[in-house]
């Protein structure tokens, strides 16, 4: 049994989703999902597993940052997981990015130790699986939501001390920030499991004010992005 997601195999369906705030999986769980049971509350990172338009499928929290989220994420897969997809929040980096946007991510950037220490420092680019990544584009447009498709960065820093790394990021063509994704991406690779990650756009860090989405905006953003997670795992 793991450490952390104590559970059996055949708990979680081998499709999941991964956002980082346990509220959010229980809400996931309680508004989305038929049957619902939960699987995991050990530290409060609550999992549950049941069906979406009668395809098994399983929502599991990971915490904040990278270091927490490999744990969740080397557990899932020593229980049977297959399809990994993080659902998050991000701080949009271009200019043209409006609150509430979704992003699906090619690539993250490993701002991060984490990814680096399972490499042993070789270089490595983060990459999803373009089935997960094809499968979200494709969903996005069934559902007529308008959807930003390139590199992100993972950060282990929320509030960062470097004023200007976020400018600097915005000029190399980097979408979004946000701070699990690298190390996901990693482990897909180096597990043999499909890892993908969809992001909404909940801050606006480039050219002005910091600005910040609205709790009602949130909400409706991220039951868009939900539904259209929950059809590309289970696809």
């Amino acid at each position: 049994m793991p450490i952390h997601v104590r559970a059996e195999k055949g708990d979680y369906a081998e499709a999941c989703l991964v956002p980082g705030d346990p509220l959010r999986a229980k809400y996931i769980a309680e508004n989305f999902l038929e049957g619902a049971e939960q699987k995991n509350w050990e530290r409060g990172m609550l999992g549950y597993t049941g069906t979406f338009n009668g395809k098994p499928v399983s929502v599991q929290s990971t915490g904040m940052g990278c270091p927490s989220a490999a744990i969740v994420i080397e557990e899932l897969h020593m229980l049977g997981v297959k399809r990994i997809l993080r659902i998050g929040t991000c701080g949009g980096l271009q200019p043209d990015l409006k609150l509430g946007d979704l992003i699906v991510a090619v690539s993250a950037i490993a701002q991060d130790s984490t990814a680096v220490h399972y490499l042993a420092g070789e270089a490595h680019t983060p990459t999803a699986d373009w089935e997960l990544v094809h499968g979200a584009v494709h969903a996005a447009k069934e559902l007529g939501k308008p959807v930003r498709v390139g590199p992100i960065v993972s950060s282990d820093i929320f509030y960062d001390p470097d004023k200007d790394r976020a400018k600097r990021w915005s000029e190399r063509g980097i979408l979004a920030v946000e701070m699990e994704a690298a190390v996901l991406f990693t482990l897909g690779a180096l597990r043999g499991f499909k890892a993908g990650c969809l992001l909404t756009v909940s801050d606006v860090v480039v050219e002005g004010e910091f600005v910040r989405i609205s709790d009602e905006e949130m909400k409706a953003a991220v039951d868009q992005m939900t539904e259209l997670a929950l059809g590309t795992v289970t696809g």
